[in-house]
């Protein structure tokens, strides 16, 4: 499995979100930026995004971490992440 066929099933599953996925093959880390995390816990920001993913959970992608945000809150650390 490659980043792009991750961010393209998260992209499926939560549309209008913004993703960005980096990985080895094996281990990837996806951010996922949408508003539809909007007042839901982190643990169900996560599961939705797991969701998505279906059974690819179960043999193609070895570890994945999640990084989800509200755009506001991805606006706020980008800019964090420049200084």
């Amino acid at each position: 499995m490659t980043p792009n066929e991750i961010r393209q099933m998260i992209e499926a599953g939560l549309p209008g979100a913004e993703v960005h996925v980096d990985g080895d093959g094996q281990h990837f880390v996806a951010r996922v930026v949408s508003d539809s995390f909007a007042g839901v816990p982190m643990i169900k920001q996560h599961r939705m995004v797991y969701a998505t993913l279906g059974n690819a959970m179960e043999g193609a992608i070895h570890a994945l971490s999640i990084q989800t945000y509200t755009k506001d809150a991805w606006e706020k650390a980008r800019k964090f992440q420049t200084l």
